[in-house]
């Protein structure tokens, strides 16, 4: 029964020290990628500093157009709302990749930080000191990658739900123009008729 104990005991030991080469090709791949989202945010930045916001720019120019191409009926209606409610999960959708990585980070570098630290306790069981110095650089350096790209993507999710919801304000008050609009246009019809 020991024996099977020591066997699984050295089964688990073989698993999470591989596991260290995926932990850390993930973290390298979050660093690049914070970097190049954060790059984004820059853009949209300095766009919006501009008065250039896109999503509300296209939703405004489809919005136009449909109602260039309809008349103004009730089906006109219903799709302007579907529209508006279409582009709004999308916009809410967009967080959902950033809100990842604020959630991935910490727990890779948890990861990383405990997997090197089990390799180093079995180097410093051997005697081998600098394969657990070297166990021990890793595990340190892992946590702070993991944490740091935690709170950048954090600040960055602060950012852009901030950029979402004054986005899903605009859109939501010209879709609310175009109805009114639609709904007078309907009854200015139906008086004319009468």
């Amino acid at each position: 029964m020991v024996k099977i104990f020591a066997g699984l005991q050295t089964f688990l030991f073989v698993l999470s020290s591989l596991l260290i080469y995926p932990v850390v090709a993930g973290l390298v791949i979050l660093v690049f990628w914070v970097m190049f989202y954060g790059g984004i945010m820059l853009r949209e930045y300095i766009e919006r500093k501009r008065g250039i916001h896109f999503t509300v720019n296209e939703f405004i120019t489809v919005l136009d157009r449909l109602v260039k191409t309809e008349k103004a009926t009730e089906l006109l209606d219903i799709q302007i709302e579907k529209h508006l409610q279409e582009t709004e999960f999308l916009l809410l959708r967009s967080l959902d990749r950033i809100k990842f990585i604020v959630r991935i980070g910490p727990a890779l570098g948890l990861m990383g930080t405990l997997i090197p630290m089990g390799i180093a306790l079995n180097a410093l069981a051997k005697g081998d000191m600098p394969q657990m110095a070297g166990n021990m650089v890793t595990a340190f350096t892992t946590t702070v990658v993991g944490l740091g790209c935690g709170v950048a993507a954090y600040i960055m999710s602060l950012i852009k739900e901030r950029w979402v919801r004054i986005d899903i304000l605009e859109m939501e008050t010209f879709a609310e123009i175009m109805l009114r609009r639609l709904r007078d246009e309907i009854l200015e019809k139906e008086k004319n008729n009468l």
